[in-house]
């Protein structure tokens, strides 16, 4: 089964202009990105889908392959579909261009439920979540799940509540989603829920829709660069210097 690996890079971040760009190390992040989903096992097609000709070029000349996309999109995800529709694929994988230490067999991991079920439409992942403050911070999205596996809810407050001390689980939402093609393109088109707009996460529109997503259990929990705090932090874990 053929699987296309696209990672979305905007260069007008909010809060970190031009991140894809920025140096760790000797590379820039969409690199470090870009050979990290290199490694993994199950991708047979990887392309950065970008709006900006700088960052085409960066990842052309060190050996990569880029697409150019509209600039007017409002969402990642619909970067993604719009570069899937050029392609003869059946599974589409969204990799976040911001997390640099993400790993190729976390990227497989969520591949694997779609390609040993037909009926699945899409896939995530998780990791078990500890420490006390993020469990409370809004901007780590936290998840529960099922028995079987699915999702049951993506919140941005702690859940489950712990009504009974000592028992509550708490899992964080890992940003990387496996898609069916033919979901993919339909799921853009879907309206936006109440529940989606009030926690401002694209993927309870999926769910709010009756649809199915399987979150798969990884043990490393990735670093997203949204801030300059967060890059020093990556530049640190990549030096060995923590």
């Amino acid at each position: 089964m053929n699987v296309l690996g696209v990672i979305p890079a905007r260069y007008h971040s909010t809060r970190l202009p031009g991140k894809p760009l920025l140096m760790i190390g000797a590379k820039p992040m969409i690199q470090w990105v870009y050979e990290a989903a290199k490694t993994t096992a199950l991708i047979d097609e990887l392309v950065v889908a970008t709006d900006d000709q700088r960052i085409y070029d960066v990842v052309v000349d060190f050996g990569g392959k880029a697409e150019m996309t509209a600039t007017d999109h409002p969402t990642g995800t619909d970067r993604l579909a719009e570069v899937a529709r050029r392609y003869q694929t059946e599974l589409v994988v969204n990799i976040q261009g911001d997390e640099p230490l993400i790993q190729g067999s976390v990227i497989d991991s969520i591949i694997r439920p779609l390609l040993e079920d037909p009926g699945l439409p899409m896939s995530t992942a998780k990791v078990c979540l500890t420490d006390s403050e993020q469990i409370k911070e809004a901007s780590v999205v936290k998840v529960v799940t099922a028995e079987n596996g699915d999702a049951l809810y993506f919140s941005r407050s702690p859940i489950p509540y712990p009504r009974n001390a000592g028992q509550a689980v708490y899992w964080k939402h890992v940003g990387l989603y496996g898609y069916r093609k033919e979901f993919l393109l339909k799921y853009i088109g879907l309206p936006q829920s109440q529940l989606e707009l009030a926690e401002s996460l694209e993927q309870l529109r999926v769910l709010s829709n009756g649809y199915r997503i399987k979150v798969v259990e990884v043990e490393q929990d990735s670093v997203g660069v949204d801030t300059q705090e967060d890059l020093e932090r990556v530049r640190a874990l990549l030096a060995g210097d923590c």
